[in-house]
């Protein structure tokens, strides 16, 4: 690891003054950015801590219904404190890598990070959830742009996220064993409106809501709803882990199982 500065501010406004600076970068729980850094893949001057902002932690329910989590919240608190309100969050949050990175990585951090094998975009995007940051709220559905993309412009911190609770939902990830990533995951939700199907892991262009699957379930709730909809293997990743075929494929099956598994 080379030299670098560290601040650790204690209010959003000051952390967004030293994002400001030339060379800073923020600095959520680390899991992705600090071997990063060690690679020499990235080299900010200065990393901007996120972790002593009070107000960018916790899990709380909003007044409208809405489940609130901060930007630095890790995940083995969402797991603990999101499992009464909204299972199906808790619950991936919960298999997130492995104890050490459940304590230290914060949802903020992964949204930021949007890696196309992450869980939390499937279930920020596949719930239909509002990213806030230090100005602006954000749809999710406008957020998620492609691989390691999104919609943060230089120097904007997630400050919170909110998710609507569902009727029904469920999040299944097929693990790739060592890294603990998604070879492919999948999130789906029933709300009163429709059913939101969101799957990670799986594509090249990232994160992607599965329209056609939405319609089917939307019509009937039920597992057998998805029997004959296939996805094209064409933009799927493929790799040593699995082929873009192979992917493919799992979209239906996990989703499949989410459906029968979601309560």
């Amino acid at each position: 690891m080379y030299n670098f500065e560290l601040v650790r501010p204690t209010t959003i406004a000051d952390a967004a003054s030293a994002l400001g600076h030339e060379g800073a970068q923020a600095l959520g729980g680390g899991q992705t950015l600090l071997p990063t850094m060690k690679q020499r893949l990235a080299s900010p001057e200065t990393l901007v801590s996120l972790t002593a902002i009070t107000e960018m932690q916790g899990v709380c329910m909003s007044d409208d219904g809405h489940l609130c989590i901060g930007g630095a919240t890790p995940h083995a608190l969402v797991a603990r404190e999101a499992v009464a309100h909204y299972p199906a969050l808790a619950g991936l949050a919960s298999h997130i890598g492995d104890p050490a990175v459940r304590n230290r990585g914060t949802i903020g951090g992964s949204l930021a990070n949007n890696d196309p094998s992450a869980c939390y975009p499937s279930a920020a995007l596949g719930s239909g959830a509002v990213i806030i940051t230090n100005t602006r709220k954000i749809a999710a559905d406008d957020y998620f742009q492609g691989m390691f993309t999104t919609a943060l412009n230089e120097g904007e911190i997630i400050t919170e996220v909110r998710f609507p609770i569902p009727e029904k939902a469920n999040y299944q990830k097929f693990e790739q064993p060592a890294s603990r990533f998604a070879l492919v995951g999948v999130f789906v939700a029933k709300y009163a409106d429709g059913v939101r199907v969101a799957v990670t892991g799986a594509s090249e262009e990232g994160v992607f809501r599965w329209t056609e699957a939405e319609a089917a379930l939307s019509k009937s709730f039920t597992a057998d709803a998805l029997n004959g909809l296939t996805l094209p293997a064409d933009g799927m990743i493929g790799d040593l882990h699995g082929s873009k075929a192979y992917r493919a494929h799992l979209v239906g099956v996990m989703t499949k199982r989410a459906v029968a598994a979601a309560a």
